[in-house]
């Protein structure tokens, strides 16, 4: 494609060139070079694997599963939190061509349903009873009201055994092997869906297999490092820039524990000598905020991810600081995208590591185009986000019109985030389209604000919305984290504060103090949440606990 110097566009190295193989076959080539490496380690189930042996157990799961009928393109749920067995899951279902369907673990019963009947699951398989849900009683409810699962296969049971204690057939599963693309659909992820029901972004092993390779390549991992992965694996940060980032390299899994713990997640770092290590902001800033941070040894760490919402840049510091990640990353993307699309890398100056989320993946393109009439703009100009490339999505699973919404006949995917690219093909991402606030005809986006008020000494964590207002239109309201034992901090306080620093119209009127921000599983804020919060909060009146409004 050619565009002019002074617009908005910027493309990815294309010097190594593309995996052209599947999953398994990759997989396949990476334990032959590399099979006494330790392919992963669980560390609640004290367990661990070489890659000889990772591969036996995979290809064991993938006999047992073709011996019980899952054949090629058929939809295999998983429905579980990190453990060894999910990792099992990922790689069986390659083996066979089969498209594992990811499953939030904190869905409920409609959402489960709902699913299980969009992706036409016929195998879904599931951990067992976990402390906030009952799977195996909601499964049996699904199966009764839907009547549609063919297997239903729970870990730590005869049904499990049953697929998993066998011996692996190779010769079927090397002749399945050939009749397999690496353009065949192998993974269905759904969106979070903070607005109406999910979509199902479906995704192929060219897809998922490049986007992991490439990452690991900008990571310079090789098959001595070793990942902690305390991101869910249901998302793409967990199984893709994870899991795939260590098979294609030769490098190490490590599971710390089956949902976030930011004691746990360090202590595995500690004990098996991790040199990355994973996160979206939220839990570094748990990590960092342990009163015992420096009784780990974080020595053997040299580089990770920080990715999946907006990074603070005092986080960023802190974590190149005080945790000895001196080449962490940071990435951007999102599950359409399978999912970085842009990266920094570990030798970047270490403002653009903090305030930019570096510049095109290889065999990437990306663009900011003007959101209505759908030109490229100039450089440094605000506009929407997209991007083209091996790594986007090939739609959402059966619902064409959805896909038809962000994707292109050209191949450019709309992602819906607002952002500026300089001239040398960094990009900063400066909010969601939708998250923008438009106070009095003047646009405002909230990333820039929150940016700022992480320069307050009081303030460990912020968050801004817009809340209506009749005035304006809407008005900021700043959700704040505050440092332990520091004084409450009132509107008024914070206006005085950002006088000098923000334009008037950017001064939050209202500062509601929390404890945590709602979130996803991921960890991404749900500002959706939020707002629904704030408009109950101020139905309530003008002041209460933990709520103070600034005169206008």
């Amino acid at each position: 494609m050619t565009e002019q110097r002074n617009q908005s566009y910027a493309a990815g190295p294309v010097d190594v060139p593309l995996l052209e193989e599947t999953i398994s076959t990759n997989l396949a080539r990476i334990v032959a070079q590399f099979p006494h490496n330790i392919a992963l380690i669980d560390a609640a189930a004290d367990r661990q694997w070489t890659y000889e042996q990772f591969y036996g157990d995979v290809r064991r799961l993938a006999t047992g599963l073709h011996n019980a009928g899952v054949t090629a393109g058929e939809r295999v749920g998983i429905w579980a939190l990190n453990r060894w067995e999910w990792v099992m899951v990922q790689y069986a279902t390659a083996e066979l061509g089969a498209i594992m369907v990811n499953i939030n673990p904190a869905y409920r019963q409609h959402e489960l349903n709902y699913v299980l009947e969009q992706a036409g699951i016929t195998t879904l398989i599931a951990s067992e009873e976990i402390p906030t849900a009952n799977y195996p009683r909601m499964i049996e409810r699904a199966q009764h009201e839907l009547g549609t699962l063919e297997r239903i296969i729970i870990m730590n049971t005869d049904s499990w055994d049953a697929v998993f204690e066998v011996d692996p057939e190779n010769a079927v599963l090397d002749a399945i092997a050939t009749s397999l693309q690496n353009t065949d659909a192998i993974n269905i992820q759904y969106t979070s869906g903070t607005t109406g029901f999910p979509k199902g972004a479906t995704l192929s092993h060219r897809n998922i297999l490049n986007n992991g390779f490439f990452v690991g390549e900008t990571n310079r991992y090789t098959d001595q490092d070793r990942i902690c992965i305390p991101v869910p694996y249901y998302h793409c940060f967990g199984m893709v820039m994870g899991n795939l980032a260590a098979t294609t390299h030769g490098a190490t899994m490590v599971i710390p524990g089956p949902s976030f713990n930011p004691e746990q997640t360090l202590a595995a770092v500690e004990k098996y000598r991790c040199t990355s290590l994973y996160g979206v902001p939220t839990m570094f800033i748990a990590e960092l905020a342990l009163e015992n941070l420096g009784d780990f040894d974080l020595s053997s760490l040299r580089t990770g991810i920080m990715a999946g919402s907006p990074c603070p840049d005092e986080v960023m510091r802190q974590v190149i600081k005080t945790m000895h990640m001196e080449e962490v990353t940071i990435c951007y993307g999102m599950t359409e995208t399978s999912p970085v699309s842009m990266q920094t890398r570990p030798d970047d100056e270490l403002h653009l590591r903090t305030s930019t989320v570096g510049r095109p993946t290889p065999h990437t393109e990306i663009k900011i185009i003007d959101p209505g009439t759908g030109e490229t703009l100039p450089m440094n100009a605000d506009g929407e986000l997209c991007t083209r490339g091996y790594l986007v999505m090939r739609g959402y699973w059966n619902q064409p019109e959805k896909t038809a919404e962000v994707l292109g006949d050209d191949g450019w995917l709309r992602t819906g985030d607002i952002a500026r690219m300089d001239e040398n093909g960094y990009v900063q991402v400066t909010g969601r389209m939708k998250d923008m606030v438009i106070r009095g005809g003047e646009n405002i986006y909230p990333r820039e604000i929150e940016e700022f008020l992480y320069t307050h000494p009081d303030i460990i964590d912020a968050q801004i919305i817009g809340v209506p207002d009749e005035r304006y239109g809407e008005e900021l309201m700043a959700w704040v984290r505050l440092r332990k034992g520091a004084p409450k901090l009132t509107a008024e306080a914070l206006r005085e504060f950002s006088i000098g620093s923000l334009a008037k119209y950017k001064i939050p009127r209202y500062v509601y103090i929390v404890d945590e921000f709602p979130t996803t599983v991921t960890g991404k804020v749900r500002k959706v949440e939020m707002r629904s919060v704030a408009l109950d909060l101020l139905e309530q009146g003008d002041v209460i606990d933990d709520f103070w409004a600034a005169h206008a």
